[in-house]
């Protein structure tokens, strides 16, 4: 006697329906439109801003980070301790660097979210920072689009069907599954 020793369990309908199904592809449009319209807007702010790019880069996220650091002292601190030490040891010290990784960052999360280019990349790299902005102690639009982030990360495959991805992904393929670009062309023997 035989068992099914298989670990595949089956995908619940509606999860299926949510995250694999085209018919939602138009909701996943909408809040990627979102999402990608908050990163593009705060990344254009920043390039516009001669404190986050240029002569002055740096001095607007120096201010950022030692409003972080205030909130990690007390009896209860907003900044964990190993997350302020994480900005005094390595962040301020790159200040400039990470001036210009933030503004671009933003700007490059919501040009792929807006025109549905590597969707679930973008929206880690986005659910990843507001994390960031979330540790260092500022709520603000952070878990609202945190949330968004993450269901368009479970509906990656179906967040981008009406943009760039549904091309994109078929011809690039994933990880596990190489797609048109990467497929070895069958030979017919005669």
């Amino acid at each position: 006697m035989s068992k099914d020793l298989s670990t595949e369990l089956p995908e619940p309908r509606i999860s299926s329906l949510l995250f694999a199904d085209t018919k939602l592809s138009i909701l996943w449009l909408l809040i990627r439109i979102y999402v990608g319209w908050e990163w593009l807007s705060a990344g254009y702010e920043k390039v516009t801003s001669s404190a986050w790019v240029g002569g002055q880069a740096g001095t607007a996220l120096h201010g950022f980070l030692m409003g972080a650091l205030a909130k990690s002292g007390g009896a209860h601190p907003d900044v964990s301790g190993w997350y302020g030490g994480f900005l005094q040891g390595f962040v301020i010290p790159n200040q400039v660097f990470f001036s210009y990784l933030v503004t671009y960052g933003e700007l490059l999360v919501g040009i792929a979210l807006i025109i549905g280019a590597f969707t679930g990349i973008a929206a880690f790299s986005g659910a990843f920072m507001n994390m960031n902005y979330l540790m260092a102690g500022t709520v603000s639009t952070n878990p609202v689009l945190f949330l968004l982030e993450l269901f368009l990360i479970l509906a990656w495959r179906v967040a981008g069907w009406w943009g760039l991805d549904r091309f994109l992904l078929p011809l690039l393929g994933t990880p596990w599954q190489g797609g048109k670009l990467f497929s070895k062309p069958k030979v017919i023997n005669e």
